[in-house]
């Protein structure tokens, strides 16, 4: 019977993972959901302060201000990469990562120095095991970004490209598509490009005056960027967690089928093995 013990070991096993796999995909449906809710509540608000934008912006204004600066070569970039602190999520951080070094070789290629800064514990690990050089690293950052945390990401970046010191900003998270589908992507979000304006320009009243306006406007557009990366990136890492978790635990499901299924015919093939001895015991006592 030691191989019949040995399954239910197995299935012991097994179950066990399985309650832990479940109770995780548990956890990750409940903050998913949260998740989602603030990439939601953010995008009006994007939404928004890009059409206004657009509709503020002329050449004009343009040349007096640094974040509009369009430069006509890209000397320096920054790239920005964000990562999860956990694991357990699929090709989640595989994805950034490669994204994050297709856009890095690309820039290269075109004669750009590249500076990095990592944010989340598996970037930063990986990027310290190929030996690339970060200017910076966050580990600190939640599963509730706030605007906060994208203003100390990316001041220091406007500062240095305001001071000509950047000439272009790269951002490198996953898109929030659907619970099925978080795509990494690679954003410039500086210099700032004129917005499109949809649709017929509308025609305001301004006050104070449009520079003015746009003085306020440029850094908080610069930031609510950075502030929506961080949330669909979440939300992305809470939907690769939940579907890894998923399929772990339907795996766990159909191997304990299949354990079971053996550990069955095991038992049955040794009860009538010891029916067979007792009938032979039997029959020569007879």
């Amino acid at each position: 019977m030691a191989k019949g013990r040995e399954l239910k070991g197995r299935i012991k096993s097994v179950e066990n993972t399985r309650k832990i796999t479940r109770t995780m995909e548990m956890v990750a449906t409940s903050k998913l959901k949260r998740a989602t809710d603030r990439v939601m509540a953010a995008r009006p608000y994007a939404t928004a302060i890009a059409e206004t934008i657009a509709n503020l912006y002329s050449p004009e204004l343009a040349e007096r201000f640094p974040l509009l600066r369009q430069p006509a070569t890209i000397r320096r970039a920054a790239v920005l990469v964000l990562t999860s602190n956990r694991g357990l999520a699929g090709a989640f951080n595989a994805n950034l990562i490669k994204e994050a070094r297709a856009t890095i070789a690309k820039l290269e290629r075109e004669g750009s120095e590249v500076e990095l800064h990592v944010v989340g514990r598996k970037g930063v690990g990986f990027f310290r095991y190929v030996g690339r050089a970060v200017a910076t690293t966050r580990t600190d950052l939640g599963d509730r970004p706030s605007a906060t945390d994208a203003s100390s990401l990316v001041d220091g970046l406007m500062d240095g490209f305001i001071r000509g010191q950047l000439d272009a900003v790269y951002v490198i998270s996953s898109r929030f598509q659907s619970v099925l589908s978080t795509p990494p992507a690679s954003e410039r979000i500086l210099p700032v490009a004129a917005p499109e304006v949809k649709g017929a320009r509308r025609d305001y009243l301004l006050f104070p005056s449009a520079e003015e306006l746009l003085t306020q406007l440029l850094p908080a557009y610069v930031r609510n960027a950075v502030y929506r990366a961080l949330v669909e990136n979440e939300a992305g890492f809470q939907a690769a967690q939940r579907n890894a978790m998923k399929n772990a635990t339907d795996n766990a499901g159909e191997i304990l089928t299949n354990l079971r299924r053996t550990y069955n015919r095991a038992r049955q093939a040794q009860i009538t093995q010891e029916i067979a001895e007792i009938v032979g015991g039997a029959a020569a006592l007879e």
